[in-house]
């Protein structure tokens, strides 16, 4: 894999046992992230979005298919390996803020402890992180005297304290008013500027107008990308390409396979063009 690509998923699958039987949270995911990039992964609850957050992030394993990382796989890396990544390589900014947070440290101590940890010299202090993230008057606060959205602001601090190469949050704007997640959005975008991959999860219409490249993964499957920001003066995000995996399967988005009931389409290519309709009701 080429080394820019910071981080990239071969034909992933992911696998859970539930009573009910298993669940299929991926379905052979293809996916490069380059370095540098920001990326936010989009899609319905369930569709599978912090599954493949946990995969990228070594925090999971896939089922089937290969990971790759900073141009080495690392699929089935064990032991002193996968913490020595998970500990200089990688931040990771769980759904739950105070579970990336130590209780009895102020939040400057937060952000120390994190530097002691990651042993990087690099990117932002801790005093320029919490500026950046708005924290600055409450750098003395333990996190249980930290507002909810403070936490998650403070929780997204300690992933930009002196930068890995990869960051992966999973929905870090969720608790946040407009201004704030403004502000978080501004600290990633500038991260990435400075070389770090971040990938995020996220609902939040704020940050998908904003962020330059998303994926929509549904039911497990990746759905179309769209690259650029911006809406069109009729309010509707441009148009976004859909992505056609390994083997050869693309999904439709809901208004287009709202034309097909019967789940059958009739293909024809011509010229070079590729024509879906549904059968006629003859055939």
């Amino acid at each position: 894999m080429n080394t820019e690509i910071t981080a990239g998923l071969r034909n992933v699958v992911r696998i859970y046992q539930a009573v009910s039987g298993e669940v299929h949270a991926l379905r052979g995911v293809d996916v490069e992230f380059p370095q540098g990039s920001l990326t936010a992964i989009a899609g319905p609850s369930g569709g599978g979005k912090s599954t493949l957050l946990s995969i990228v992030a070594l925090r999971d394993r896939a089922s089937a298919g290969a990971v790759h990382l900073f141009g080495e796989e690392v699929t089935r890396v064990r032991g002193s390996a996968l913490n020595r990544l998970r500990r200089d390589a990688i931040a990771w900014v769980p759904q739950r803020p105070g579970h990336a947070l130590l209780p009895h440290l102020t939040a400057r101590d937060n952000l120390f402890q994190v530097a002691r940890t990651r042993r990087s010299g690099g990117g932002w202090g801790a005093d320029e992180t919490l500026e950046r993230l708005g924290l600055t008057h409450r750098a003395g606060a333990r996190p249980g005297q930290l507002s909810g959205g403070e936490q998650q602001r403070l929780a997204v601090a300690a992933a930009l304290m002196q930068a890995p190469p990869l960051i992966v949050a999973d929905e870090p704007t969720a608790e946040l008013d407009d201004a704030n997640a403004g502000v978080v959005i501004d600290a990633f975008t500038a991260v990435a500027a400075e070389g770090t991959t971040c990938v995020l999860s996220t609902h939040d219409s704020r940050a998908l107008r904003r962020l330059p490249r998303v994926l929509h993964l549904r039911q497990g499957v990746l759905s179309a990308e769209r690259s650029g920001t911006g809406e069109h003066a009729s309010g509707q995000v441009r148009r976004s390409e859909l992505v056609i995996d390994s083997a050869g399967r693309l999904q439709l988005p809901p208004e287009a396979l709202a034309l097909f009931p019967n789940l059958r389409a009739l293909v024809e290519v011509t010229d070079g063009v590729v024509v879906l309709e549904p059968p006629d009701e003859e055939s």
